[in-house]
């Protein structure tokens, strides 16, 4: 669908991207990873045809559509969120004035014999069709699905744009990239500034209605629900691997202690040759086989080691200073402006040691009630700190409070104490800011790389309640990681206000929901949250089909019709086609499960399991087998509800 052939980008004598080559298929969803700096979103705006190579070529069937999402972008601030949404289907509006002067046309004129009359009933009866299939009728409705999926109230919709935070607009120009359809969506950081929620339902999304995907995140969940391969730019080059990213870990890890293997046997080889020739150098004698050696040296192709990650850092925060048994004390708490409830009868009691998650949709106030703890802003109720509460606090808007005329290592270097000052440079090589970056003025830096500095700065400050809102958005792989384990191993309290899964996934032992005005308490760890969440809204579904739901219903939609027989044929062709599709699924599985036990037999031996080609090949298997296995789940799943209707 999507050729990338020798792709080469130079800046000033640096490569950052060194004659890569691959194809993005049809129906592929694909991860592009690599360290911040590697040149993902560089490679995601040239096949976008928003920069060119310095050298290579991309190509393209012509009829082929592309939608890229940036990760900043500027909208217009004088349309409503609605009108600016429907900018998706402007092309089809434009298609629909046209087929409406081809009307007017076939009205005025009189020459019904003519070849020419008869073209201008070709173009309409053509435009007709084209409108027909493309669902114009139903572009409104469209509309008002997608938005309400990311997150947007209906009563949102009719509010200007110029009303909303940069988050918020990233989802009006998702929205509008979606509605569009493309043949390849190219997503950079999609899920940045979508909750919970709206990342589940655009991985639904992208599941049962996308084309080919190519996206770049940091939502390990994400990037596992959505992806079936990996593409790692590392060091100008390209390593792909036909798994999603949790196998790519795994097979990247044990490439890499190959290449060590290769690499040590390889510098033996090389200090045997060299002292070979060092010894013989002057001998007459073995003057031939000297300049033999050398000349194999000089054609011998180098092994290089992939970079360390430096992700496997051990940093932990200074030892939390004892505070009383309940840092926070809450009893019906509220806060409202105006007219408006943020939430109300808040109760709640943090006690020393526990790690919890703040979840909901944006807007239900889950950073208000974060304020209010921080003493920010007024509320109702009561609301107390322990004793010799110390609070360590990281929002989006810290990072303007640095100094800008300091270097990234002298904002580090101000605030760190003790033994920790002489890890300083690996601290900060572990957040991307290895080498010359440390030299760099804060000035210079972009709100993500601010945003960074002022994480690590927090992760060397004595303190005992870590309040953290939204912290990894512009955290890459490596990096949360280390957030992550620094915060595991934290002997203080922490309230976390996040919507990223695999973050909070054995970091929190509490979630609280946030929504309609209420704070909810969940027991257990996020995904604990997550299943009971489904089983609720299943609830919730069942009640909403009671008798008086259905009379609402029925009072709000138009009356059902009876099906026509082309309404008739067109879903008894759907269900033969989820019949074939669930068929289909399950023959895969039953295959792959085939090889993967022959292989697993294999592996028991003592000379499968020295076979590392054997294990990398069983890997790539099994995950295909995962994979499959998730297909077939989700077919029976749509056959099924499909069968409900």
């Amino acid at each position: 669908m999507v050729s990338i052939e020798n792709v080469s980008v130079a800046f000033g004598g640096f490569t950052l991207l060194n004659k890569i080559s691959f194809v993005l298929n049809k129906n592929e969803r694909v991860a592009l990873t690599g360290k911040n700096g590697a040149g993902k979103s560089t490679l995601l705006k040239i096949m976008a045809g928003l920069q060119q190579p310095s050298s290579g070529i991309i190509s393209y069937p012509k009829e082929v559509t592309i939608g890229y999402l940036p990760q900043q972008m500027k909208l217009s601030d004088g349309r409503s969120v609605r009108e600016e949404t429907s900018l998706a289907f402007a092309h089809l509006q434009k298609m629909e004035h046209k087929l409406a002067q081809l009307h007017r046309e076939m009205a005025e004129r009189t020459d019904y014999e003519s070849a020419a009359y008869q073209q201008v009933i070709e173009r309409a009866t053509d435009l007709q069709e084209l409108l027909q299939m493309s669902g114009i009728h139903n572009f409104e409705a469209e509309v008002e699905k997608t938005l309400t999926g990311l997150g947007f109230a209906r009563a949102d919709l009719e509010r200007p744009t110029c009303e909303f935070s940069g988050g918020w607009r990233m989802r009006i120009e998702l929205a509008k990239i979606l509605l569009q359809a493309p043949d390849v969506l190219l997503l950079d950081e999609p899920t940045n500034h979508l909750d919970i929620e709206s990342i589940q339902w655009l991985e639904s999304f992208l599941a049962t209605h996308a084309n080919a995907v190519m996206l770049v995140s940091h939502d390990r969940a994400f990037l596992d629900a959505v992806t079936t391969r990996t593409i790692e730019i590392m060091l100008g080059n390209i390593h792909d691997y036909k798994v999603n990213y949790s196998k790519y870990v795994e097979l990247r890890r044990e490439r890499r202690a190959q290449q060590q293997r290769a690499y040590e046997n390889q510098q033996k080889q090389i200090k045997d040759t060299e002292d070979f020739i060092e010894r013989f150098r002057y001998k007459a004698t073995k003057s031939n086989q000297v300049q033999s050696r050398i000349k194999q040296l000089e054609k011998l192709e180098r092994i290089e080691v992939d970079e360390v990650d430096n992700s496997r850092l051990n940093l932990k925060f200074p030892p939390a200073p004892r505070s009383g048994s309940y840092p926070v004390i809450m009893e019906e708490v509220e806060k409202h402006y105006d007219d408006h409830i943020v939430f109300s009868g808040v109760t709640l009691t943090l006690e020393r040691g526990e790690k919890i998650a703040f979840v909901g949709k944006n807007g239900e106030g889950k950073s208000t009630l974060v304020k209010c703890i921080m003493q920010e802003i007024d509320h109702g109720g009561k609301l107390e700190l322990g004793h010799n509460v110390k609070i360590g606090y990281f929002a989006q808007n810290q990072a303007q409070l640095l100094d800008e005329e300091m270097t990234v290592f002298e904002t580090i270097d101000y605030v760190a104490v003790g033994d920790i000052r002489t890890k300083i440079r690996d601290i900060l090589g572990a957040f991307m800011f290895g080498g010359e970056a440390s030299e760099k003025k804060v000035k210079v830096l972009s709100g993500g790389e601010r945003s960074r500095l002022a994480m690590i700065r927090l992760l060397l400050e004595p303190v005992n309640l870590l309040i953290l809102d939204e912290p990894t958005n512009h955290l890459d792989l490596a990096s949360k990681d280390v957030l992550k384990k620094a915060i595991r191993a934290f002997d203080g309290t922490a309230i976390i206000v996040s919507h990223d899964r695999d973050f909070l996934d054995g970091l929190v032992d509490k979630v609280y929901e946030f929504g309609g005005g209420k704070v909810k308490e969940h027991l257990g760890g996020i995904y604990d949250f997550l299943a009971k969440k489904k089983m609720e809204t299943l609830q919730q579904l069942e009640l909403s089909t009671s008798p008086t739901a259905r009379k609402e219903e029925r009072q709000e939609e138009p009356s059902e019709k009876k099906l026509s027989y082309q309404e008739q044929k067109e879903l008894n062709r759907q269900q033969r086609r989820l019949e074939k599709q669930v068929e289909e699924a399950e023959k895969q599985v039953n295959s792959l499960e085939e090889k993967l036990k022959a292989m697993e037999e294999q592996l028991a031996t003592p000379e499968g399991a020295r076979n590392m080609e054997l294990l990398q090949k069983y890997l790539e298997v099994k995950a295909r087998a995962d994979q499959a296995m998730n297909h077939w789940e989700r077919t029976t799943s749509e056959l099924e509800k499909f069968l409900q209707q």
